[in-house]
């Protein structure tokens, strides 16, 4: 069972608390496009460190939500970017980290990654304005809706998916204001990795989120909860219990984003 739904709701539900935080404690005020576009951002990142999962790219098969998103294109960036954090892993580790024959849950699952990628976004939208995000949303568009409607995308085909990706690149081409710094997409993006290594880090096998910071002498150290209270992906736990959280949390967040409902809250309230 693959937990690319739940990645991507949380990375949602994230965005949006967050959003909703930033908005009734700070009074730091957001327009709509912009909080459509860090929520768009953080869910289609919530899923990017399962790009070390790759398939098998000749047959279009396999591989993790995310590398199914676009075809046998993202399947072939999945298996770049496996052997790519393999490579990373059997230089970096020591001798008591373990042997591992695959780049899964290594590099791309570490903060280090999660920052550096931020970074880079915030720096390529900085630098190339509007067209920039463009080319960013329209990936990270994809791997929304691959996230959130999952089964039904699989239905449909990547090809149905990349054409809605496209879409709404284009339609948010049209309604951003091209004088706008859009630098928060490297935080939504950023956050969306972290988010995706916290659900991980509820499993069974744990994340090297502090990696290259040696802890019990060892650089990929998989940081999680005990064997005893760690769920299984796709157990009930993450489906009756984590997906209505997540979808409860993001929902409420996006009603408290709206002023009619705010004013509607604190009326109640008086």
């Amino acid at each position: 069972m693959v937990m690319g739904p739940t990645h991507a709701v949380s990375g949602a539900a994230a965005w949006l608390v967050a959003s909703a935080v930033a908005e009734g404690v700070f009074d730091y005020h957001q327009e709509p496009a912009t909080i459509a576009i860090g929520t768009i951002a953080c869910t289609g990142a919530a899923l990017l460190p399962d790009l070390d999962c790759s398939g098998r790219v000749l047959q279009n098969k396999g591989g993790a939500t995310v590398a199914r998103t676009f075809g046998v294109v993202s399947l072939f960036v999945a298996e770049c970017v496996e052997k790519a954090s393999l490579g990373i892993y059997l230089v970096t580790r020591t001798k008591k980290d373990g042997k591992k024959t695959n780049g899964h849950r290594t590099f791309t699952h570490t903060w280090l990654f999660a920052a550096l990628l931020g970074i880079g976004v915030a720096a390529l939208v900085n630098s190339f304005g509007k067209p920039a995000v463009i080319g960013v949303m329209f990936v990270l568009t994809g791997l929304a809706i691959r996230g959130v409607m999952n089964d039904w995308a699989k239905k449909q085909g990547w090809w149905v998916v990349t054409l809605l990706s496209l879409a709404t690149a284009f339609g948010l081409y049209q309604l951003l204001p091209g004088n706008n710094s859009y630098a928060v997409l490297g935080a939504a993006v950023g956050i969306g990795c972290v988010v995706h290594t916290f659900g991980d880090m509820i499993t069974k096998m744990g994340c090297p989120i502090v990696f290259p910071v040696p802890i019990k002498r060892q650089l990929w150290y998989e940081i999680g909860l005990p064997k005893k209270m760690a769920i299984r992906a796709g157990s009930k736990v993450e489906t009756k219990v984590l997906m209505p959280v997540f979808t409860t949390a993001a929902v409420g967040a996006m009603l408290f984003l709206l002023p009619e409902m705010r004013k509607l809250f604190a009326g109640l309230l008086e």
